[in-house]
Formats: structure tokens, C-alpha cells, sequence
């Protein structure tokens, strides 16, 4: 077996890679290998999903979490954090600004809370959000671990995407990286992406790559889990150490800080959204920001290797730099008209074009559920 008799296959047409031969490319550190293999991803994602990206207006709306995640810069327990709540009428202004700048959609993200007053808040927020201009921008959740039941009141009130990282599909490692008490649990997470589906949710998922001790065959497995989850959207990127945290302290132990290990974990990263494409071909795959936190032209090598989603940060300026799950974050110091202008240059510079007024649907949702 060989990296080009596998590339050889129909990929773009009926042909399907094998759990095998994802093995042998995952394998693959070459980096001509690399580039055919980031070629024929490219290929895919051009015929099932189009050469198009996809923003999400990035709200961070609070930095306030109940989670104590051994990895996580706003964890419950790192009092260095800056708290904050973005107000009402920020969330609201910035929502407005999204329509009015033509992105199709934004995403409404913050720390987890679970408590009845927030979730009365967050479908406040999406209904309100709802009103907003003809009613068209597209609305994707990332708060976290709730009840089915709140997931089916924010479904209902207009969100029509979700995005709950696995964060690893290994269970022991899952363990390592999160406290062992009842509000980090491996089980509880994957009921949550169960229920989200059953509730009508475009699903997305996604991990962590190049954690502490995470093997090329986790990163296979976490492929596998996509399929065998039926997921509708991916956001994965690689793992950045975060300040003041348990698996900081760890990664720093481990040399994980060096030039040479960065450059690993973002192979990993490209490998990973390419062979993602190749495996799934027609969900949705975003060029995560940390990409470009590793990587000055990450996020465009994201796209050249298969990505179709950015999500550009649109948090009102006073509390970008608030929202830090990990250091180095790119854009905190932007506004979002320079975030807006600098991204769609890069989309623009290899050949992509921007999807203005699109929601950017999973494809792959629209084939499993007959809807579109």
C-alpha cells in the first residue's frame, strides 16, 4: 500500500476510503505525501461542498463556566480569568452587525452554566436574534452540556446548528485531561451530541489534536467516532497550552512549548482535516483559529486542506481578550470590520470564495434527514 495507489481511488466520485488505509495516511509524515494527500482533500471538499467558506460571527458573550477542564484558560478554578458578561444589547448589536456585514451566520458561544436563569437567557437571546432583519442569519450554539429539554427549547426558538467537542474519543484520556467528579463525564458528553440529534440539531463535534500522550490511532479512532455518530459538522484544531492550568503545567513538562513539537501538532491538524474530508466528504469542516494560532497561514492551509467553515471572532472589543482557552489567541486585538476584511484576503488568496448571505448547511444533514 502506498499513499498514491489510495489516492488513486474515486475519492471524489463513489470510492471510500478504508479504516486501513486512514491508518496508513495518518501514518504519512513526508511532506510531498502531505501535499497530495491535502490535494485530493481539496478535491472532495470542491465537488461535495463546494471551493466556498462559510463564516460564523463569533459572539463570546461570557467567560463564566462551571467546568473545571484540566486544559481550559477560563476553567472554574483559574482565578487569573477577567469574568465577564457581554451585555444584552451588545450580544444584540454585534448579532445586527453580522446581518448587516452579509455573513449568513454567527455562533453564540460562552463558558457552561446550566442553570435554569441561563437557559431562559440563551433562548431570549436567539428568538430576539431571530427578529433580526428578514430573519435569515443562521444561528449555531456552542454552550455547552444541557438537558435535552433545553436543547429542544433552543432548537424550537430558531438555532439551528450545535457544536459539543468530544474533545478526544480516547475514554482514558478523556479522563486525564477533565476532574473525576459527576460534571465531567465521557457518557454524559456523548448522550448530549444523542440528544441534540433527536432534537433536530445540525450536530457538530470535533477534538483536541496533539494532547499528552494522544496517539495517531486516537486521532483515527476520533474519525470513527464522526462516522459511527452520523455528525453533521466538524471543529477540531490543534492543542495549545493554556496558562495556569493542570495540563498546562503538564504539556510544559513534556517540551510541548518547543518549535518542533508546534509543528507536529499542526501536521496533525491539516492531516486531520484532510483525511476527515476524505473519509465523510460531505460535512462541514471549520479552519479552526487555533490553526492560525500555531500557524501564521494556518487557517488557509485549513482551507486548502479541506476546511469550509471560518468563524470569525465578533465579540465587541472590551472582552476578546477576556475569552483565552488558550494563550496566543490571534485576533483579540482586532475589531471585527478588520477581522471581516483581513479573512476574506486570505479566503481570496487561494482561490476560495466567501458564501455571503449563505447559512453554509451541512450538506451531509440535509442527505440524512431528506430536507434539503
Amino acid at each position: 500500500m502506498t499513499v498514491e495507489e489510495i489516492l488513486q481511488k474515486d475519492l471524489v466520485g463513489a470510492d471510500c476510503l478504508t479504516e486501513e488505509e486512514l491508518r496508513y495516511l495518518m501514518r504519512v509524515t513526508d511532506q510531498a505525501s502531505l501535499e497530495k494527500i491535502y490535494k485530493k482533500a481539496y478535491e472532495v471538499k470542491c465537488h461535495y461542498v463546494e471551493p466556498i467558506a462559510y463564516y460564523r460571527g463569533l459572539i463570546e458573550f461570557s467567560n463564566r463556566c462551571i467546568k473545571n477542564c484540566k486544559y481550559c484558560g477560563i476553567r472554574r478554578d483559574n482565578t487569573w480569568t477577567d469574568r465577564f458578561d457581554m451585555s444584552r444589547d451588545d450580544i444584540l448589536r454585534m448579532a445586527q452587525w453580522a446581518y448587516d456585514h452579509e455573513y449568513g451566520s454567527i455562533c453564540l458561544q460562552s463558558g457552561e452554566r446550566k442553570d435554569e436563569a441561563f437557559v431562559d437567557y440563551v433562548v431570549g437571546l436567539i428568538e430576539d436574534i431571530m427578529n433580526i432583519g428578514d430573519g435569515s442569519i443562521g444561528i449555531t450554539m456552542c454552550v455547552g452540556e444541557q438537558t435535552e429539554e433545553a436543547y429542544r427549547r433552543m432548537r424550537e426558538a430558531g438555532a439551528s446548528r450545535y457544536l459539543l467537542r468530544i474533545e478526544t474519543t480516547n475514554r482514558d484520556l478523556y479522563e486525564t485531561i477533565h476532574p473525576k467528579d459527576a460534571l465531567h463525564s465521557f457518557d454524559t458528553r456523548v448522550n448530549c451530541l444523542r440528544a441534540l440529534r433527536k432534537v433536530g440539531f445540525q450536530v457538530g463535534t470535533g477534538v483536541m489534536i496533539g494532547l499528552p500522550g494522544q496517539t495517531e490511532d486516537d486521532l483515527v479512532n476520533d474519525i470513527l467516532f464522526y462516522r459511527h455518530m452520523d455528525i453533521d459538522m466538524i471543529g477540531m484544531g490543534p492543542y495549545i497550552l493554556a496558562n495556569h492550568t493542570p495540563l498546562g503545567e503538564v504539556a510544559l513538562a513534556h517540551h510541548m512549548d518547543t518549535k518542533e513539537d508546534e509543528q507536529r501538532r499542526i501536521q496533525w491538524g491539516l492531516k486531520m482535516i484532510a483525511l476527515t474530508r476524505l473519509f465523510l466528504k460531505d460535512v462541514n469542516i471549520a479552519a479552526t483559529t487555533a490553526l492560525q494560532a500555531l500557524d501564521p497561514l494556518g487557517r488557509e492551509k485549513g482551507l486548502q486542506a479541506g476546511a469550509n467553515i471560518l468563524m470569525p471572532i465578533i465579540t465587541v472589543p472590551e472582552h476578546r481578550a477576556k475569552y483565552q482557552l488558550y494563550n496566543n489567541k490571534p485576533c483579540i486585538d482586532d475589531n471585527a470590520d478588520k477581522c471581516k476584511n483581513c479573512l476574506t484576503r486570505r479566503v481570496m488568496s487561494i482561490g476560495d470564495r466567501v458564501g455571503w448571505k449563505k447559512n453554509g448547511d451541512s450538506k451531509h444533514y440535509g442527505k440524512r434527514t431528506g430536507l434539503f
